[in-house]
């Protein structure tokens, strides 16, 4: 009797849920807490906030308005980089002192990435210009040769082709492989581009999200592209993930289009709203730690993810909150 009764309790705790996947990163927000901002002198209440693994958002750096993005250096998980309307901040210990490295003249920086291969190479976007460091982020200099119009809002480093960088602009995408010393125009429709992303599953996959032109994807590297999505072709479209475990997992969002997946490549689309509050995404991301775990960020009403590609959606809190980008960062140990 003892004997079968052992038997019954070890197969019950075969059976139990997994535990939680150990997390290997970690989750930041850029946000601006718009719905309910408090009239005073310094920023009380946006920039960057960490999430924990108990789920609660905690503010982490500097109280600056506009944060954009975050960034950490390759070579050092010390060093990190913080875009935001009044410049770049530099932090060389890990968040605990911060300087601004840009000058008056750099302002509203969207976008900001260190090259994979030499981390000495940092690169942002900013609607005036891109930007180009090559001293890891110390000082920077206007990188536009090659572009007929300055404004941009996203910038990618290949993972897969060294001295590559991807450029979305007001007229389309853009190519470096020099680093971005030099720019030339890839075969893309003019428009505004908003958002790009490379697939970490699929390097050649590149995908872009624009406003009025809808979604588009590449599959040679950001070369060429064709539209994706139809049914969203002349939507504003802020949001954007691409699955690091699966290539054919794909999300969209935007203003009034809610959340769009794709489990086949982005052959067929899927409205996966139901379940959020609105309609007005702004942010898109797949977990790194959890397989198949999408994040997104409506318009001040709060972040919330998903399990099952948004079949159906749990809080995920920073209620009232404008989001420019999630950011996952290998975690320091």
């Amino acid at each position: 009797m003892i004997r079968r009764l052992s038997f019954f309790l070890l197969l019950a705790a075969g059976l139990r849920a997994a535990p939680e996947p150990v997390s290997t990163h970690r989750f930041y927000a850029a946000v601006g807490m718009t719905k309910a901002q408090k009239n005073t002198s310094t920023p009380l209440d946006s920039g960057i906030y960490l999430r924990g693994e108990d789920g609660k958002w905690t503010l982490f750096g500097p109280r600056i308005l506009g944060v954009t993005s975050l960034a950490m250096s390759p070579a050092d998980s010390q060093v990190l980089l913080l875009a935001s309307a009044d410049g770049i901040v530099r932090t060389n210990d890990g968040g605990k002192s911060w300087r601004k490295v840009t000058g008056w003249e750099v302002a509203d920086v969207r976008s900001i990435v260190f090259d994979p291969r030499d981390p000495r190479k940092v690169y942002a976007a900013t609607t005036w210009g891109p930007l180009r460091s090559e001293d890891g982020g110390d000082t920077w200099a206007l990188a536009e040769k090659g572009l007929t119009k300055l404004y941009c809002q996203t910038i990618v480093a290949d993972t897969a082709r060294p001295g590559r960088v991807l450029l979305g602009t007001e007229d389309g995408v853009y190519l470096s492989t020099n680093r971005a010393a030099s720019w030339r125009r890839a075969r893309f429709p003019t428009a505004s581009v908003l958002r790009l992303a490379q697939s970490a599953a699929d390097p050649k996959l590149v995908a872009a999200v624009t406003q009025g032109h809808g979604a588009w994807l590449s599959r040679d590297a950001g070369r060429s592209w064709s539209a994706t999505d139809l049914s969203t072709a002349t939507a504003n479209l802020y949001a954007l993930a691409l699955s690091p475990h699966d290539a054919a997992q794909m999300a969209i969002g935007g203003w009034g289009a809610g959340v769009r997946v794709s489990a086949d490549g982005g052959q067929n689309w899927s409205d996966r709203t139901a379940g959020l509050p609105a309609r007005n995404i702004f942010v898109l991301a797949f977990d790194p730690d959890a397989k198949g775990r999408l994040w997104a960020s409506t318009f001040e009403e709060g972040t919330f993810y998903s399990d099952d590609l948004g079949a159906t959606w749990h809080d995920g809190g920073l209620y009232g909150a404008y989001a420019s980008d999630f950011v996952f960062l290998p975690a320091r140990r």
